[in-house]
């Protein structure tokens, strides 16, 4: 047997695992739990944070507006120092749509060891407390939610005894890069956190694997007020870039229970129209998701090619040297690779046709993480509109210095 045939078993043998030992994560039938709506309808406080957000605005705020929701509710729309009128519209788009009571305010720039959406929502929650709300309903200000949204999330909640209930958001899939690297980037999320790990029982409770996973998503977080308080959310996770999955884990860290699943109903209106803006979206946390450890880095891109690059590779190879049993078994996975990406490329209407293209869009996301890598040893790692933010032990050294 030659190395490359070798290599292609171990990948074939990597996508079997895949396959039927990692939660069945390539399933998209992870859909709100069976609810049922309860008698007195417990209130509940939105809190939008919100940072130059005037062009998605008007396609997202009035659906909030909009919630059919039978109990007491209420927007509050956090702006985060935007430069290009977001709270001004906000108000103007209050005023030209009836519907549920909008507080606009603003926190002030951050203080040091805050990222700015955390701060913008650790103000948010500070109003909302003053409403005595049971529920908190964090959402991006890019999430436009079908009118029914609120009531299906509580009835959830409320039915699973769910601390938490977070619904991935639909993303937009209209041009050529979107649809190549979008329904990808969900694909690749549930292969990090299997959702059907996630909706596992409390902490500490022996109910297996589930109770360890943790992660929500952060344009849809339907969290239960006490939970927050016990979690000590933001507080507890103000300096995390990837503030869904540090939010899920505190509150399952203290006992909670989190359900996290795709939405049918709750969309982003976010453009990513060029390959730039969809590069910028994965590699301003990619490395933040490794903890910043190189040699995690280097594991991470050693098993994206053993998983995505060699299938396609011995394919060629066999082929090109008549190594029968090497392009077979590269043949092999990379069918099973093209199957468990056709459910997500159903659920986002996308051609079929796409799903032997993941090696090439897994080659692109290797690319996008060995970047965000670069960046941050450059200091401009984790930079989103206008912010640079430090890495978690930069910030607590610098705390015990001051």
């Amino acid at each position: 047997m030659t190395v490359v045939t070798l290599v292609s078993a171990l990948s074939l043998a990597a996508w079997l695992w895949l396959l039927l030992a990692r939660g069945f994560f390539w399933r998209t039938d992870v859909r709100l739990p069976a609810r049922e709506e309860p008698d007195d309808w417990p209130p509940v406080c939105v809190v939008v944070p919100a940072r130059d957000e005037a062009a998605v605005l008007p396609a997202s705020l009035p659906s909030l507006l909009a919630q059919d929701y039978p109990g007491r509710a209420e927007v509050f729309l956090i702006d985060d120092g935007s430069t290009d009128g977001t709270g001004e519209l906000a108000c103007e788009l209050a005023r030209r749509h009836e519907g549920l009571p909008l507080t606009v305010a603003s926190p002030g720039e951050p203080p040091a060891g805050w990222t700015g959406k955390l701060w913008a929502v650790r103000h948010g929650i500070g109003l909302a407390r003053a409403r005595e709300p049971e529920y908190l309903l964090l959402t991006d200000a890019d999430i436009a939610h079908a009118p029914d949204s609120l009531r299906a999330l509580v009835s959830a909640a409320g039915t699973g005894g769910f601390d938490v209930v977070s619904q991935m958001a639909r993303l937009r899939v209209e041009s050529v890069w979107e649809r190549l690297v979008v329904p990808a980037f969900v694909y690749f999320f549930a292969q990090l956190y299997p959702f059907r790990w996630i909706g596992g029982g409390r902490a500490g409770s022996g109910r297996g694997r589930a109770t360890r996973t943790a992660a929500a998503a952060g344009g849809c977080v339907l969290l239960r007020a006490d939970a927050a308080e016990r979690a000590r959310i933001p507080d507890a996770i103000r300096h995390a870039v990837i503030d869904d999955v540090a939010l899920a884990r505190a509150v399952k860290g203290t006992g909670g229970r989190v359900w996290l699943g795709l939405a049918d109903r709750v969309d982003s209106v976010r453009p990513y129209p060029r390959l730039h803006d969809l590069w910028r979206m994965v590699s301003r946390s990619a490395y933040a998701q490794l903890r910043h450890n190189p040699l995690v880095l280097a594991g991470t891109v050693l098993g994206l090619a053993l998983v995505y690059l060699v299938p396609p590779a011995a394919v060629l190879v066999g082929a090109a040297t008549g190594q029968g049993t090497t392009a077979a078994l590269g043949a092999a996975a990379w069918l099973v690779m093209a199957g468990t990406y056709l459910p997500m490329l159903r659920y986002y209407r996308q051609p079929l046709w796409l799903a032997p293209l993941l090696p090439f869009t897994a080659f692109l996301y290797l690319l996008m993480t060995v970047d965000s890598a670069v960046q941050h040893y450059r200091g401009r790692g984790a930079a989103w509109k206008g912010r640079t933010y430090a890495r978690p032990d930069a910030v607590a050294e610098e705390g015990r210095a001051g």
